[in-house]
């Protein structure tokens, strides 16, 4: 006995001194940066900044996964788990695998399409392949302090509890502490009883299971603090009052704003379409443009956001951009750290190289490349493997990879300009191919057609 308690004693005053030397443990002050809208409850803000300042505390956020990755909408709730885990705290990212087959009304005017189990079983791998990606690459990547400990995050898939659950124990034990006035109240459930096609008994249950979430994390990993998005703050006060029933024990919500660019639009679309983290639904190339097409308006709000660059390097990296803005420094900035975060060192590489391609016409970074590299970067490039011939000409080589329907479409676009070979305009049909202008160094040549239809041939 007199053992166990010294090595609880040295295991404390350990964990103790590792987190005693992280100095941004207080994460209420990233409400400077934007990170957060509303503290719950508000009245609770010194109360919080004790508990921070005192010992390692326990965040969590959940994840549903309704589609087979996470986008850039959610990447704020991750940066926020991330900080928590740099100033020395625990972290939880939970997937919903139980709560997806119910569905999350919050923030929807109707009820969202069933899921059958097979497609959730394969998002939940999507997205558990995002966040494990994510912390990974802010480990090697982001993480200054390589000396000082970051404690993994632990990613839960909350079907594991609600397996062991029955129906009847959950609405028995959690169920009774809930209460109806309050439930009725949230806006989520306001704005859909308003509407015609109401909201069904489904969906008015999800606040009942985000909650017991929270109050199972809580009894099992001392987690007091739960994160979301603006559009969670009623079940984040579900959850809050499931806890001070069943547990008298203080619990804390924080919610992140909802981003939106200077002229109103919702963050994370790009002409109607999500920007996602996995590379098979959006390429590092498309997810580097994303961030490089932010106006001058937005810049500065995203690099406090979506980087963990201090206040201080963020103001000198916005006076160098003011200086002269035709270079994009912030903007460039801000590409470079959130791509490093989501793809990698070797995603930004990809990205740069196939920006360098199509915008300045140098292409020899493709040399280095896998063809199905290549393919990915040019999402929807169809890859053709070819035989060399001799005299094998411009248009035999066009025709034979599919870039047109016809001869005379052939010639009629490629005489017009409309035709390149590695990004260079090639306007004569009968032009033979030449290895050494026509090849990159991988043995590969990129066509296109127009702006956007490229074809990689791979030279057998």
């Amino acid at each position: 006995m007199l053992i166990k308690h010294i090595f609880n004693k040295y295991s404390h005053n350990r964990i103790m001194h590792f987190y005693r030397s992280y100095s941004n443990r207080n994460i209420i002050k990233l409400k400077e940066r934007g990170m957060y809208q509303d503290i719950f409850p508000d009245i609770a803000v010194n109360e919080i900044t004790d508990l921070l300042n005192v010992s390692p505390q326990c965040a969590y956020a959940g994840f549903d996964p309704t589609a087979s990755s996470l986008h850039v909408g959610n990447l704020l709730v991750l940066i926020n788990l991330l900080h928590w885990q740099r100033g020395g705290h625990e972290t939880i990212a939970v997937i919903g695998g139980a709560t997806a087959k119910i569905g999350d009304p919050s923030g929807r005017t109707t009820e969202r399409d069933v899921l059958t189990s097979t497609s959730i079983d394969g998002n939940i791998k999507g997205v558990h392949a995002n966040i494990e990606q994510v912390f990974k690459n802010h480990q090697k990547y982001l993480w200054k302090d390589q000396h000082k400990h970051l404690t993994p995050v632990k990613i839960l898939n909350n079907e594991t509890w609600y397996n062991k659950l029955s129906a009847i124990d959950l609405i028995s034990g959690a169920g009774r502490h809930l209460r109806m006035a309050a439930l009725l109240s949230r806006t989520s459930v306001q704005s859909r009883l308003a509407t015609s096609s109401g909201m069904s008994f489904t969906e008015f249950s999800y606040q009942l299971f985000q909650s017991y979430d929270w109050l199972h994390l809580f009894k099992k990993y001392g987690c007091r603090f739960q994160i979301g998005g603006n559009d969670q703050m009623g079940n984040i006060m579900s959850g809050y009052d499931l806890i001070a029933r069943i547990c008298k024990k203080p619990v804390y919500g924080l919610t992140i704003p909802l981003i939106t660019t200077e002229m109103g639009d919702k963050f994370g679309k790009s002409a109607g379409n999500a920007v996602w983290l996995s590379s098979e639904k959006t390429s590092p190339f498309t997810y580097y443009q994303f961030w490089i097409r932010t106006t001058d308006a937005d810049v500065e709000k995203f690099l406090k956001l979506f980087t963990f660059d201090t206040v201080g390097e963020i103001s000198d990296i916005m006076r160098r951009h003011k200086e002269k803005p035709e270079l994009r420094i912030a903007q460039k900035r801000l590409a470079e750290q959130a791509t490093l975060l989501v793809h990698g060192q070797k995603g930004l590489q990809q990205a740069e190289i196939t920006t360098k391609a199509l915008y300045e016409g140098n292409v020899a970074g493709l040399g280095n490349m896998k063809v199905e590299e290549i393919a990915q970067m040019f999402q929807g490039a169809c890859i053709v493997n070819m035989l060399p011939e001799p005299g094998q000409n411009v248009l035999q080589v066009a025709m034979k990879a599919g870039c047109f329907p016809t001869s005379s479409d052939a010639v009629r676009i490629i005489t017009a300009g409309g035709f390149y070979i590695n990004q260079q305009r090639t306007t004569n049909p009968e032009e033979v191919i030449n290895p050494s202008v026509h090849r990159l160094a991988n043995n590969v040549s990129l066509l296109r057609v127009g702006k956007k239809n490229y074809y990689v041939v791979k030279w057998l």
